[in-house]
Protein backbone atom coordinates (compact mmCIF):
# COMPACT_ATOMS: atom_id res chain seq x y z
CA UNK A 1 0.00 0.00 0.00
CA UNK A 2 2.68 2.23 0.77
CA UNK A 3 4.29 1.61 -2.40
CA UNK A 4 0.99 2.22 -4.27
CA UNK A 5 -0.03 5.72 -2.43
CA UNK A 6 3.94 6.76 -3.54
CA UNK A 7 3.36 6.34 -6.80
CA UNK A 8 -0.54 7.04 -7.05
CA UNK A 9 1.40 11.08 -5.61
CA UNK A 10 5.18 11.42 -6.88
CA UNK A 11 4.82 13.56 -9.47
CA UNK A 12 0.70 13.69 -10.35
CA UNK A 13 -1.20 17.37 -10.30
CA UNK A 14 -2.65 17.96 -7.16
CA UNK A 15 -1.57 15.42 -4.73
CA UNK A 16 -3.99 15.72 -2.22
CA UNK A 17 -6.90 15.53 -3.85
CA UNK A 18 -5.72 12.34 -5.96
CA UNK A 19 -5.28 11.15 -2.38
CA UNK A 20 -8.16 12.05 -1.05
CA UNK A 21 -10.35 10.05 -3.94
CA UNK A 22 -8.55 7.03 -2.81
CA UNK A 23 -9.23 7.33 0.70
CA UNK A 24 -12.45 8.25 0.29
CA UNK A 25 -13.32 5.66 -2.52
CA UNK A 26 -16.28 3.18 -1.47
CA UNK A 27 -16.13 0.51 -4.55
CA UNK A 28 -13.48 -1.62 -3.98
CA UNK A 29 -12.69 0.12 -0.41
CA UNK A 30 -9.24 1.15 -0.16
CA UNK A 31 -6.34 -0.71 1.22
CA UNK A 32 -5.63 1.34 4.88
CA UNK A 33 -2.64 -0.48 5.67
CA UNK A 34 -0.65 1.94 5.48
CA UNK A 35 -2.39 5.25 7.36
CA UNK A 36 -0.76 5.52 10.69
CA UNK A 37 -2.41 4.46 14.05
CA UNK A 38 -1.73 6.44 16.56
CA UNK A 39 -3.23 4.27 19.52
CA UNK A 40 -0.74 1.63 19.14
CA UNK A 41 1.97 4.19 20.36
CA UNK A 42 4.55 2.10 18.60
CA UNK A 43 7.35 4.42 17.94
CA UNK A 44 8.27 4.10 13.83
CA UNK A 45 10.69 6.52 11.03
CA UNK A 46 7.48 8.92 11.18
CA UNK A 47 6.44 9.32 14.57
CA UNK A 48 8.32 9.27 17.82
CA UNK A 49 7.58 10.40 21.31
CA UNK A 50 6.66 13.73 22.45
CA UNK A 51 7.26 14.83 25.98
CA UNK A 52 4.77 17.25 27.25
CA UNK A 53 4.89 19.89 30.30
CA UNK A 54 3.40 18.20 32.94
CA UNK A 55 4.32 21.00 35.13
CA UNK A 56 2.47 23.59 33.34
CA UNK A 57 -0.96 21.25 34.55
CA UNK A 58 -1.88 19.72 37.52
CA UNK A 59 -3.31 16.95 38.35
CA UNK A 60 -5.98 18.43 39.59
CA UNK A 61 -6.76 20.64 36.98
CA UNK A 62 -6.43 17.99 34.49
CA UNK A 63 -9.05 15.84 36.41
CA UNK A 64 -11.21 18.91 36.34
CA UNK A 65 -12.10 18.48 32.86
CA UNK A 66 -11.70 15.09 32.55
CA UNK A 67 -8.39 14.50 31.40
CA UNK A 68 -5.29 11.99 33.03
CA UNK A 69 -2.19 13.27 34.72
CA UNK A 70 -0.26 14.91 31.58
CA UNK A 71 2.42 12.56 32.72
CA UNK A 72 0.43 9.80 31.73
CA UNK A 73 -0.80 11.02 28.08
CA UNK A 74 0.93 9.65 25.33
CA UNK A 75 1.58 12.52 22.63
CA UNK A 76 3.33 12.09 19.24
CA UNK A 77 4.98 13.97 16.85
CA UNK A 78 4.96 13.41 13.13
CA UNK A 79 8.20 13.67 10.90
CA UNK A 80 8.05 16.34 8.36
CA UNK A 81 5.62 18.50 10.54
CA UNK A 82 7.09 20.26 12.90
CA UNK A 83 4.47 21.82 15.87
CA UNK A 84 2.56 18.99 14.95
CA UNK A 85 1.40 17.02 18.33
CA UNK A 86 -1.28 14.14 18.50
CA UNK A 87 -2.12 13.17 21.88
CA UNK A 88 -4.07 9.50 22.18
CA UNK A 89 -7.05 10.07 24.13
CA UNK A 90 -5.92 11.02 27.35
CA UNK A 91 -9.16 11.39 28.86
CA UNK A 92 -10.53 9.66 31.63
CA UNK A 93 -12.65 6.95 31.77
CA UNK A 94 -16.57 7.61 31.32
CA UNK A 95 -15.24 11.62 30.91
CA UNK A 96 -16.04 12.22 26.98
CA UNK A 97 -19.53 11.33 27.33
CA UNK A 98 -19.78 14.84 28.96
CA UNK A 99 -18.23 16.50 26.31
CA UNK A 100 -19.68 14.48 23.86
CA UNK A 101 -23.70 15.54 25.80
CA UNK A 102 -22.49 19.05 25.45
CA UNK A 103 -21.49 19.07 21.81
CA UNK A 104 -25.03 17.42 20.82
CA UNK A 105 -27.14 19.03 23.47
CA UNK A 106 -25.80 22.29 25.35
CA UNK A 107 -23.10 23.91 22.23
CA UNK A 108 -25.95 23.89 19.73
CA UNK A 109 -28.35 26.11 21.21
CA UNK A 110 -28.97 29.68 20.96
CA UNK A 111 -27.18 31.92 20.86
CA UNK A 112 -24.77 29.83 19.41
CA UNK A 113 -25.56 29.37 15.19
CA UNK A 114 -25.92 26.40 12.85
CA UNK A 115 -26.12 25.30 9.67
CA UNK A 116 -29.92 25.17 10.00
CA UNK A 117 -30.31 28.48 11.48
CA UNK A 118 -29.89 29.34 7.65
CA UNK A 119 -32.54 28.90 6.28
CA UNK A 120 -35.35 28.08 9.33
CA UNK A 121 -36.59 30.32 11.86
CA UNK A 122 -35.17 30.91 15.22
CA UNK A 123 -38.06 29.31 16.75
CA UNK A 124 -37.51 26.24 14.87
CA UNK A 125 -33.89 25.70 15.71
CA UNK A 126 -34.94 27.03 19.45
CA UNK A 127 -34.26 23.88 20.76
CA UNK A 128 -32.62 21.33 18.81
CA UNK A 129 -32.02 19.22 21.34
CA UNK A 130 -35.58 18.95 23.12
CA UNK A 131 -37.11 18.65 19.68
CA UNK A 132 -34.87 15.31 18.29
CA UNK A 133 -35.01 13.38 21.77
CA UNK A 134 -37.87 11.73 21.67
CA UNK A 135 -37.20 9.88 18.43
CA UNK A 136 -33.39 9.38 18.85
CA UNK A 137 -34.66 7.78 22.13
CA UNK A 138 -37.48 5.65 21.49
CA UNK A 139 -36.75 4.18 17.70
CA UNK A 140 -39.99 2.70 15.77
CA UNK A 141 -37.37 1.27 13.07
CA UNK A 142 -39.64 2.41 10.36
CA UNK A 143 -37.70 5.03 8.14
CA UNK A 144 -38.49 8.44 9.91
CA UNK A 145 -37.63 12.04 8.60
CA UNK A 146 -34.45 12.87 10.02
CA UNK A 147 -34.41 15.03 13.25
CA UNK A 148 -32.93 17.94 13.97
CA UNK A 149 -30.04 16.83 15.65
CA UNK A 150 -29.58 14.35 12.96
CA UNK A 151 -29.46 17.25 10.66
CA UNK A 152 -26.87 19.29 12.12
CA UNK A 153 -23.56 19.72 10.47
CA UNK A 154 -21.78 23.05 11.98
CA UNK A 155 -22.38 24.88 15.07
CA UNK A 156 -19.74 27.69 15.57
CA UNK A 157 -19.02 29.30 19.08
CA UNK A 158 -17.64 33.07 20.10
CA UNK A 159 -16.56 34.56 17.37
CA UNK A 160 -19.22 32.82 14.68
CA UNK A 161 -17.26 32.04 11.47
CA UNK A 162 -18.54 33.21 8.29
CA UNK A 163 -18.63 30.60 5.56
CA UNK A 164 -19.05 33.15 2.54
CA UNK A 165 -16.60 35.53 3.67
CA UNK A 166 -14.05 32.90 5.32
CA UNK A 167 -13.83 35.83 8.13
CA UNK A 168 -14.82 36.53 11.79
CA UNK A 169 -16.18 39.94 13.09
CA UNK A 170 -16.15 41.88 16.01
CA UNK A 171 -20.46 42.11 15.50
CA UNK A 172 -20.88 38.34 15.41
CA UNK A 173 -19.80 36.55 18.50
CA UNK A 174 -21.49 35.00 21.54
CA UNK A 175 -19.73 34.09 24.94
CA UNK A 176 -17.59 30.93 24.60
CA UNK A 177 -18.23 27.99 26.50
CA UNK A 178 -16.67 28.10 29.82
CA UNK A 179 -16.24 24.88 30.21
CA UNK A 180 -14.46 24.09 26.38
CA UNK A 181 -12.13 26.77 27.35
CA UNK A 182 -11.01 24.97 30.28
CA UNK A 183 -10.37 22.02 28.20
CA UNK A 184 -8.30 23.77 25.50
CA UNK A 185 -6.79 25.81 28.26
CA UNK A 186 -5.24 22.59 29.95
CA UNK A 187 -4.53 20.99 26.77
CA UNK A 188 -2.16 24.04 25.12
CA UNK A 189 -0.74 24.51 28.09
CA UNK A 190 0.59 20.71 28.62
CA UNK A 191 1.88 21.38 24.29
CA UNK A 192 3.99 24.30 25.84
CA UNK A 193 1.29 27.30 24.68
CA UNK A 194 0.05 28.80 28.12
CA UNK A 195 -2.25 31.76 28.63
CA UNK A 196 -3.92 30.41 25.09
CA UNK A 197 -7.43 32.86 25.19
CA UNK A 198 -10.46 30.19 23.52
CA UNK A 199 -11.78 32.76 20.88
CA UNK A 200 -13.45 30.72 18.32
CA UNK A 201 -15.05 27.08 17.75
CA UNK A 202 -16.19 25.24 15.04
CA UNK A 203 -17.86 22.07 15.78
CA UNK A 204 -18.21 19.61 12.90
CA UNK A 205 -20.84 16.62 12.78
CA UNK A 206 -20.38 13.78 10.39
CA UNK A 207 -22.66 10.85 9.92
CA UNK A 208 -20.93 7.41 8.53
CA UNK A 209 -20.77 8.58 4.79
CA UNK A 210 -19.62 12.32 5.25
CA UNK A 211 -16.48 13.91 4.81
CA UNK A 212 -14.75 17.12 4.98
CA UNK A 213 -12.85 18.57 1.82
CA UNK A 214 -9.52 20.10 1.44
CA UNK A 215 -8.83 22.71 3.07
CA UNK A 216 -6.20 25.54 5.16
CA UNK A 217 -7.73 26.85 8.57
CA UNK A 218 -5.76 30.58 7.74
CA UNK A 219 -9.21 33.15 8.63
CA UNK A 220 -7.88 33.36 12.35
CA UNK A 221 -5.37 36.92 12.69
CA UNK A 222 -2.99 35.40 14.93
CA UNK A 223 -1.27 32.65 13.49
CA UNK A 224 1.45 32.54 16.13
CA UNK A 225 -1.28 30.78 18.33
CA UNK A 226 -2.07 26.84 18.04
CA UNK A 227 -4.99 25.43 16.11
CA UNK A 228 -6.36 22.68 18.51
CA UNK A 229 -8.79 19.25 17.72
CA UNK A 230 -10.55 17.11 19.70
CA UNK A 231 -12.39 14.03 18.24
CA UNK A 232 -15.61 12.16 19.64
CA UNK A 233 -17.53 8.85 18.31
CA UNK A 234 -16.65 7.13 15.62
CA UNK A 235 -13.42 6.71 13.97
CA UNK A 236 -12.13 8.80 11.06
CA UNK A 237 -8.99 9.30 8.27
CA UNK A 238 -7.17 12.55 8.60
CA UNK A 239 -4.81 13.31 5.51
CA UNK A 240 -2.36 16.04 6.38
CA UNK A 241 -0.53 17.90 3.60
CA UNK A 242 1.87 20.66 3.39
CA UNK A 243 1.49 23.99 1.93
CA UNK A 244 0.58 23.22 -1.24
CA UNK A 245 -1.99 20.61 -2.61
CA UNK A 246 0.94 18.85 -4.85
CA UNK A 247 2.40 18.27 -1.72
CA UNK A 248 1.32 14.00 -0.74
CA UNK A 249 -0.57 13.54 2.85
CA UNK A 250 0.32 11.39 5.36
CA UNK A 251 -3.12 9.37 6.09
CA UNK A 252 -3.77 8.83 10.01
CA UNK A 253 -6.49 7.41 12.16
CA UNK A 254 -8.35 9.96 14.63
CA UNK A 255 -10.37 7.55 17.03
CA UNK A 256 -12.57 8.98 20.34
CA UNK A 257 -10.91 11.11 22.63
CA UNK A 258 -7.94 11.50 20.52
CA UNK A 259 -6.61 15.27 20.52
CA UNK A 260 -4.31 17.13 17.49
CA UNK A 261 -2.57 20.32 17.63
CA UNK A 262 -1.06 22.37 14.75
CA UNK A 263 1.55 24.82 15.61
CA UNK A 264 4.24 26.91 13.64
CA UNK A 265 4.89 25.22 10.62
CA UNK A 266 2.33 23.07 11.07
CA UNK A 267 -0.31 25.61 11.63
CA UNK A 268 -1.10 26.77 7.81
CA UNK A 269 -1.13 22.86 6.33
CA UNK A 270 -4.13 21.84 3.96
CA UNK A 271 -5.74 18.61 5.80
CA UNK A 272 -9.17 17.23 5.63
CA UNK A 273 -11.38 14.60 6.38
CA UNK A 274 -12.46 11.79 3.56
CA UNK A 275 -13.60 8.81 5.36
CA UNK A 276 -15.46 8.26 8.82
CA UNK A 277 -15.50 4.37 9.84
CA UNK A 278 -15.95 2.32 13.03
CA UNK A 279 -12.79 2.04 15.43
CA UNK A 280 -10.69 -0.64 14.45
CA UNK A 281 -11.14 -4.16 16.29
CA UNK A 282 -9.84 -4.90 19.75
CA UNK A 283 -10.01 -0.71 20.36
CA UNK A 284 -11.53 0.73 23.10
CA UNK A 285 -14.96 2.72 21.70
CA UNK A 286 -16.55 4.99 23.43
CA UNK A 287 -20.16 3.07 23.89
CA UNK A 288 -18.03 0.81 25.85
CA UNK A 289 -17.13 3.42 28.59
CA UNK A 290 -20.72 4.90 28.86
CA UNK A 291 -21.16 7.74 31.21
CA UNK A 292 -19.57 6.45 34.16
CA UNK A 293 -18.26 9.66 35.56
CA UNK A 294 -19.20 9.49 39.47
CA UNK A 295 -15.92 7.39 40.62
CA UNK A 296 -13.64 10.11 38.78
CA UNK A 297 -15.57 13.22 39.58
CA UNK A 298 -14.45 16.21 42.01
CA UNK A 299 -16.49 18.60 43.94
CA UNK A 300 -15.16 21.54 41.99
CA UNK A 301 -15.25 19.71 38.83
CA UNK A 302 -16.20 21.49 35.19
CA UNK A 303 -17.85 19.01 34.23
CA UNK A 304 -20.85 17.09 35.54
CA UNK A 305 -22.97 13.96 35.77
CA UNK A 306 -24.75 12.92 32.37
CA UNK A 307 -28.06 11.67 33.03
CA UNK A 308 -29.14 7.73 31.31
CA UNK A 309 -31.66 9.66 29.29
CA UNK A 310 -29.19 11.96 28.12
CA UNK A 311 -26.71 9.27 27.39
CA UNK A 312 -29.00 7.10 25.90
CA UNK A 313 -29.63 9.62 23.35
CA UNK A 314 -25.72 10.48 22.79
CA UNK A 315 -25.07 6.98 22.73
CA UNK A 316 -27.40 6.26 19.63
CA UNK A 317 -26.56 9.21 17.94
CA UNK A 318 -22.21 8.46 18.11
CA UNK A 319 -22.95 4.87 17.04
CA UNK A 320 -22.67 5.54 13.47
CA UNK A 321 -21.93 9.56 13.72
CA UNK A 322 -18.73 11.30 14.42
CA UNK A 323 -18.27 15.18 16.28
CA UNK A 324 -15.12 17.08 15.87
CA UNK A 325 -14.43 20.07 17.69
CA UNK A 326 -11.93 22.64 16.94
CA UNK A 327 -11.18 25.89 19.07
CA UNK A 328 -8.77 28.93 17.73
CA UNK A 329 -7.41 32.14 19.05
CA UNK A 330 -8.51 34.58 16.75
CA UNK A 331 -6.53 37.89 18.04
CA UNK A 332 -3.09 38.33 19.12
CA UNK A 333 -2.44 40.44 21.73
CA UNK A 334 -3.62 43.87 21.45
CA UNK A 335 -4.85 43.16 18.06
CA UNK A 336 -8.32 44.09 17.30
CA UNK A 337 -10.72 43.26 13.41
CA UNK A 338 -10.17 45.39 10.96
CA UNK A 339 -13.20 47.97 10.35
CA UNK A 340 -13.99 46.13 6.88
CA UNK A 341 -13.36 42.62 6.32
CA UNK A 342 -12.52 41.44 2.83
CA UNK A 343 -12.48 37.29 1.98
CA UNK A 344 -9.29 35.27 2.17
CA UNK A 345 -7.69 34.97 -1.41
CA UNK A 346 -6.89 31.39 -1.54
CA UNK A 347 -10.28 30.40 -2.95
CA UNK A 348 -9.16 26.77 -3.78
CA UNK A 349 -10.66 25.91 -0.17
CA UNK A 350 -14.09 27.57 -0.93
CA UNK A 351 -16.55 25.11 0.06
CA UNK A 352 -14.73 22.53 1.73
CA UNK A 353 -14.20 23.36 4.77
CA UNK A 354 -17.63 21.76 6.16
CA UNK A 355 -18.72 18.35 6.16
CA UNK A 356 -20.27 17.01 3.17
CA UNK A 357 -22.96 14.23 3.35
CA UNK A 358 -23.37 12.08 0.35
CA UNK A 359 -26.68 10.82 1.50
CA UNK A 360 -28.30 14.24 1.21
CA UNK A 361 -26.65 14.09 -2.05
CA UNK A 362 -28.54 10.53 -3.55
CA UNK A 363 -31.80 11.92 -1.49
CA UNK A 364 -31.28 15.00 -4.25
CA UNK A 365 -32.66 13.19 -7.12
CA UNK A 366 -35.71 12.35 -4.86
CA UNK A 367 -36.78 15.19 -3.44
CA UNK A 368 -36.04 18.72 -3.56
CA UNK A 369 -34.03 19.28 -0.44
CA UNK A 370 -34.35 21.61 1.98
CA UNK A 371 -31.67 24.63 2.48
CA UNK A 372 -31.26 24.00 5.73
CA UNK A 373 -30.22 20.38 5.20
CA UNK A 374 -27.55 21.33 2.30
CA UNK A 375 -24.10 20.87 3.05
CA UNK A 376 -21.19 22.16 0.54
CA UNK A 377 -19.44 20.26 -2.60
CA UNK A 378 -15.79 18.55 -1.67
CA UNK A 379 -12.97 17.29 -3.78
CA UNK A 380 -14.37 14.66 -5.85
Amino acid sequence: MAKMAASMVESGEDAFRKMFKFYKRRNPPPDLSAVIDFSRGVPSDKIAPVDLDSAAVSDVDAARVGLRPVRDWRAFSLQGYPGFIFISNPFLWGSQSYWVRQCLKTYPQKQNICNLDMHMSPSDTEDIWGKSVHALSSPTGKREPKTLLERLRWVTLGYHYNWNTKTYSANSYTPFPADLHSLSLQVTAACGFPRFNSEAGILNYYRSDSSLGIHVDESELDHTRPLLSFSFGQSAIFLLGGTCRQDPPTAMYMHSGDMMLMSGQSRLLYHAVPRILPAPQGHTTLAMEGCSLASSLQEDAVMELVSEEDWAVCSRYIHNSRVNVTVRQVLGPGQNFPETSSPLQRTDTDQTDRPHDEAADRDHGKRKRSSSDSVDPVET
